[in-house]
């Protein structure tokens, strides 16, 4: 099926029922006879930890929806893993632990008239729940990050309940997240930056880019048509800022790129398909 006709099938399904069902409800997302209930991201205000930063966060906002406009909240639990990416010979990984539990009155109403809080998990906060201790966790190692949902009638939701259809697009309720321990140093590392961009489908990125900002001047780097774009990105010495972001487009579930530092050679960014939008830090240990 090509992308005219997925947009026209869209379509009649939003005409159909928004015909029959508020916009700010959710319906059958389990299957056509259980109502269910989801946890949408509506923003991804920090996705990493910084190694040097035991004060830094992985942070969203979250709205949950459910078949009564919210009424159902009753609280969301935060579990907290390890993966142990770190090739010293010695499995440090660990199961997932609680890390805290969000009641319901610790969300606020949002604009659509439903439960929205801000969820934070700090570095120090993880690596304490995990009882790692430092050398156990490296940059490059990662924290799965996963949400639970429970609901005043006893029912839970999470990444198991949670389909392809709920993880993408305007839900974008995946329930399962991941925080990459990443090295941000204080001001850029200079030189050049090799940015390989893909496009599954072929045609382009509709919309969507690499956008990079060097001392206040930003810059869009993307695949205008076709499947595959390269760009050489200089950070010049005296550079005193660098920022790197991504720019959501109309299908991003298409979009996969690469960063190579431009010292070592290796990739120190890999994104996609559907990369979140926004600022993204570079895993810079190995530069």
């Amino acid at each position: 099926m090509n992308k005219i006709n997925i947009i026209i099938l869209v379509g009649l399904l939003i005409f159909t029922f928004s015909c029959k069902e508020p916009d700010n409800a959710i319906y059958s997302i389990l299957n056509d006879t259980e109502y269910g209930a989801a946890l949408r991201t509506k923003e991804r205000i920090s996705n990493d930890f910084n190694i040097f930063d035991l004060s830094s966060k992985w942070e969203v906002i979250i709205e949950e929806q459910d078949e009564e406009y919210g009424n159902l909240l009753n609280n969301v639990n935060v579990f907290v893993g390890f993966i142990d990416n770190f090739d010293d010979g010695v499995d440090n990984n660990k199961e997932e632990v609680l890390v805290k539990t969000i009641q319901s009155s610790d969300f606020s109403t949002s604009s659509n008239g439903l439960p929205e809080t801000t969820l934070s998990v700090v570095f120090q906060e993880a690596i304490d729940a995990l009882n790692l201790a430092v050398g156990e966790y490296n940059g490059g190692d990662s924290f799965p990050i996963r949400l639970e949902l429970v609901l005043t009638d006893g029912r839970k939701f999470s990444a198991a309940s949670s389909s392809s259809t709920l993880q993408q697009s305007y839900w974008n309720s995946p329930f399962a997240y991941k925080a990459n321990i990443l090295c941000v140093p204080d001001s850029p590392i200079t030189g050049d930056y090799l940015l390989n961009m893909q496009d599954s489908y072929g045609d382009g990125w509709n919309g969507a880019s690499v956008r990079v900002t060097i001392d206040g001047v930003a810059t869009d780097y993307t695949i205008d048509d076709g499947s595959s774009n390269n760009a050489t990105i200089t950070v010049p010495v005296g550079a005193t800022s660098l920022t790197w972001e991504f720019v959501s487009g109309a299908w991003d579930s298409e979009v996969t790129f690469q960063i190579t530092g431009p010292n070592s050679g290796n990739i120190i960014g890999d994104y996609g398909p559907s990369p979140a939008a926004g600022v993204f830090s570079l895993n810079l240990c190995n530069e």
